[in-house]
Protein backbone atom coordinates (compact mmCIF):
# COMPACT_ATOMS: atom_id res chain seq x y z
CA UNK A 1 0.00 0.00 0.00
CA UNK A 2 1.57 3.30 -1.16
CA UNK A 3 0.39 6.29 1.65
CA UNK A 4 0.45 9.43 -0.71
CA UNK A 5 2.01 12.29 1.45
CA UNK A 6 0.77 15.07 -0.42
CA UNK A 7 -2.98 13.78 -0.29
CA UNK A 8 -2.32 13.67 3.83
CA UNK A 9 -1.08 17.18 3.60
CA UNK A 10 -3.85 18.25 1.97
CA UNK A 11 -6.52 16.69 3.90
CA UNK A 12 -4.77 17.82 7.32
CA UNK A 13 -4.89 21.64 5.51
CA UNK A 14 -8.53 21.09 4.80
CA UNK A 15 -9.29 20.06 8.19
CA UNK A 16 -7.64 22.62 10.31
CA UNK A 17 -9.28 25.27 7.73
CA UNK A 18 -12.91 23.77 8.81
CA UNK A 19 -12.04 23.48 12.59
CA UNK A 20 -10.90 26.97 12.42
CA UNK A 21 -13.87 28.51 9.97
CA UNK A 22 -16.39 26.47 12.43
CA UNK A 23 -14.38 28.34 15.57
CA UNK A 24 -14.71 31.48 14.22
CA UNK A 25 -18.24 30.77 13.62
CA UNK A 26 -19.19 29.98 16.57
CA UNK A 27 -17.30 32.58 18.69
CA UNK A 28 -19.26 35.27 15.86
CA UNK A 29 -23.02 33.32 16.72
CA UNK A 30 -22.39 33.63 20.45
CA UNK A 31 -21.09 37.89 20.12
CA UNK A 32 -24.24 38.06 18.19
CA UNK A 33 -26.21 36.23 21.16
CA UNK A 34 -25.21 38.18 23.52
CA UNK A 35 -25.42 41.53 21.85
CA UNK A 36 -28.80 41.29 20.89
CA UNK A 37 -29.92 39.35 24.72
CA UNK A 38 -31.71 42.19 27.07
CA UNK A 39 -29.59 43.77 29.51
CA UNK A 40 -31.75 43.09 32.03
CA UNK A 41 -34.17 40.32 31.62
CA UNK A 42 -35.91 40.14 35.06
CA UNK A 43 -36.34 44.22 35.77
CA UNK A 44 -39.43 45.39 36.22
CA UNK A 45 -41.53 45.83 32.89
CA UNK A 46 -42.55 49.51 31.77
CA UNK A 47 -45.86 50.77 30.40
CA UNK A 48 -49.05 48.78 29.55
CA UNK A 49 -46.55 45.38 30.87
CA UNK A 50 -47.32 42.99 33.34
CA UNK A 51 -45.30 40.96 35.46
CA UNK A 52 -46.88 37.53 36.36
CA UNK A 53 -46.51 36.14 39.54
CA UNK A 54 -48.18 34.12 41.85
CA UNK A 55 -50.07 35.68 44.74
CA UNK A 56 -51.99 34.66 47.92
CA UNK A 57 -52.47 31.22 48.38
CA UNK A 58 -50.91 30.44 45.47
CA UNK A 59 -47.67 31.28 46.05
CA UNK A 60 -47.70 28.65 48.87
CA UNK A 61 -45.42 25.16 47.86
CA UNK A 62 -47.06 21.62 47.71
CA UNK A 63 -45.67 20.57 51.36
CA UNK A 64 -46.75 16.80 51.54
CA UNK A 65 -46.15 14.47 48.42
CA UNK A 66 -49.23 13.74 47.94
CA UNK A 67 -50.22 17.48 47.56
CA UNK A 68 -47.03 17.80 45.25
CA UNK A 69 -48.44 15.27 42.88
CA UNK A 70 -51.82 16.65 42.68
CA UNK A 71 -49.99 20.12 42.05
CA UNK A 72 -48.63 18.52 39.02
CA UNK A 73 -51.82 16.85 37.76
CA UNK A 74 -53.52 20.37 38.13
CA UNK A 75 -51.18 22.74 36.72
CA UNK A 76 -49.12 20.50 34.65
CA UNK A 77 -45.69 21.88 37.25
Amino acid sequence: MIVSFRKWWIRAKFVAVFVILTVLLYELLRFVGGWIEPAQRYKEPTGKAVKAFRHGDAAREPETIAERLLFFYRYGE
